[in-house]
């Protein structure tokens, strides 16, 4: 199993990469500081907040619902 901030990152760069973004191109979309963006696209940040992960799924022209729509968050390991 993953865990739930590891199968956020998979799902956001899988989003990104089937619409042609750059990491840079994300970051601009969001309005978001790149430190923040960053942190979470490589994994850094273990506890994103919802809040951010919709301005991400914003970012990306998907709805939050639309985000957690993957089979990624299926096999989610129980958090502590």
């Amino acid at each position: 199993g993953m865990r739930i901030y590891e199968a956020t990152n998979m799902r956001i760069n899988e989003l990104r990469k089937e619409r042609r973004m750059s990491e840079y191109a994300l970051i601009y979309q969001t309005g978001m500081p790149a430190s923040t963006v960053k942190s979470i696209l490589h994994g850094k940040s273990q506890n994103p907040g919802i809040v951010n992960i919709k301005k991400i799924a914003e970012g990306l022209g998907v709805s939050i619902r639309e985000f957690y729509d993957s089979d990624l968050f299926d096999e989610l390991e129980p958090e502590d």
